[in-house]
């Protein structure tokens, strides 16, 4: 029965008192009319309600766009994420055919010298976010930006310049922003964004805490690790996740100048001075992580400028044998050094305190793209990686150059060292055992789900920030770390 139909029902057995109407009903003259206009009204009134929740449920339902600008070290990515939200989940379902990325060269840092003109980088990322987002709905698409080791290196006051002048492009975009929106984020935060997106792609978020993966990434500058523990942390290590009923606390740590990069050169320079120390006369040193054959100078940490080899004395050159098991040896000692001023007992990575690692974990990044150089796979064993980087070691170098034509040399060469810095990092390090299968997966994406930390930005600042959700989410996405919560109940 229609809604009409009911009030004309009710009509013919009236009530004491109409509920719209300060007017007691009494059968006399005029009393047709009052009826007329009663059922006129309460049609009106359920036709506007109707409509009401029709547009509201359609705006739930439709896609919506959130942008975070990752500012890297090398270069500053603009993410386009399209979604909507899950009516059972309450999380966002992301729209992989309209979620889209683009990329510019170089760094923010690059800007040191004219801080001034940092903002000018963002023009073509802007652009871009513009022609993917339909312009109706860039009044309500938040962009936030997030600064990462490159900023974090630079004095303070240079930092606030850089991230002014993109506040200054950023407020002029069209787009929903604020100024607290651009910022420099920690490298623990970077682990726990990457945390979430991992375990948002797999669909582990809200379930067992037990049954989450944790996170190895092993970038260039740096590594990262963040997994779920049981164990008593540091106030500065520990943070807390919430999704739903379900608690996550996390360790989440940031290791500087451990990235493969910057560790490779890390031991070039410690070979290099120790050889200088047995040998002082000698500018040559033994480089057991490069293929046999390969050849390159070290510049001494007070060389400031690359010259011919025949007019530098502050240089050595290296004698490269190829020596899987002696590269390991060498990576060790770097990731031992300062070991000894650990104030606890589980350290690694120099003296920083590590737990011991729970559950699963998804090594990413170089991690990824080393497994990935050898044919190795996704699931693997370590044992896998210390063969193939035995054999990559020991090849002579013309046969390698002809066997990789389409690399770069110097790229594909790091790949002795890849292969033993990692070994030496997940087992002799961390404890994974050499032929554990189910502890270590390689991967940069699940299911075509990029495994990017600005993913775990954006849920949960998409948590944070949905108006209509505000009751349910309750996430203090620029809280300082140090007050180790992440609330999205």
């Amino acid at each position: 029965m229609d809604v009409v139909t009911k009030l004309q029902h009710r009509s013919s057995s009236p009530p004491r008192d109409f509920i719209f109407s300060r007017i007691p009903f009494s059968p006399r003259k005029g009393e047709n009319s009052h009826t007329k206009l009663w059922i006129f009204f309460s049609a009106a009134v359920s036709i506007a309600v109707f409509l009401y929740l029709l547009l509201a449920s359609k705006r739930i339902n439709s896609p919506r766009f959130s942008i975070i600008i990752d500012a890297g070290s090398t270069g500053t990515r603009l993410h386009v994420f399209s979604f909507v939200i899950s009516p059972k989940t309450k999380l966002p379902v992301l729209d992989l055919a309209s979620t889209s990325s683009l990329k510019v060269r170089p760094g923010l840092s690059s800007y040191s010298g004219d801080p001034s003109s940092a903002g000018d980088s963002l023009v073509d990322l802007l652009r871009f976010g513009k022609g993917k987002v339909p312009r109706d709905q860039w009044g309500d698409t938040e962009v936030r930006l997030m600064a990462t080791a490159g900023l974090r290196m630079l004095d303070a006051g240079v930092t606030d310049s850089i991230l002014e002048s993109c506040r200054m492009a950023l407020r002029s975009s069209g787009f929903l922003f604020q100024d607290e929106w651009a910022t420099v984020i920690s490298g623990s935060e970077e682990g726990v964004f990457a945390w979430v997106a991992a375990n948002y792609a797999l669909g582990m978020l809200g379930g067992d805490p037990l049954k989450t993966n944790g996170i190895i990434e092993l970038g260039g500058a740096s590594a990262q690790i963040t997994f779920a523990t049981e164990e008593a942390l540091p106030s500065e290590l520990a943070h807390v996740v919430k999704f739903g009923e379900a608690t996550y606390k996390l360790y989440s740590n940031s290791f500087l100048h451990f990235g493969q990069n910057v560790a490779q050169e890390s031991v070039k320079e410690l070979l290099s001075s120790r050889s200088a120390e047995k040998s002082p006369t000698s500018r040559v040193f033994i480089d057991p992580c490069s293929p046999r054959g390969y050849s390159y100078s070290v510049m001494s940490p007070e060389a400031s400028t690359a010259l011919p080899i025949s007019t530098v004395e502050d240089h050595s050159i290296s004698h490269a044998s190829g020596n899987f098991s002696e590269c390991k040896s060498a990576a060790l000692l770097l990731l031992k050094q300062e070991n000894g001023k650990c104030l606890r007992q589980e350290c690694r990575f120099g003296s920083n305190y590590i737990p011991k690692l729970q559950g699963r974990f998804l090594a990413t990044e170089n991690f990824f793209f080393t497994s990935e150089f050898f044919g190795l796979g996704s699931v693997l064993v370590l044992s896998d990686f210390e063969s193939a980087g035995q054999h990559f070691c020991e090849e002579d170098w013309d046969n390698l150059k002809y066997k990789y034509q389409t690399f770069e040399a110097d790229d594909f060469a790091r790949y002795c060292f890849s292969s033993a810095y990692i070994v030496a990092l997940l087992h002799d390090n961390l404890g994974i055992p050499m032929d554990d299968k189910s502890r270590l997966w390689f991967a940069n994406q699940v299911d075509g789900i990029h495994l990017d930390w600005a993913l775990g930005a954006f849920i949960l600042q998409t948590k944070e920030h949905l108006g209509w959700a505000a009751s349910i989410f309750h996430f203090n996405f620029f809280s300082p770390l140090a007050s180790s919560q992440f609330s999205c109940s």
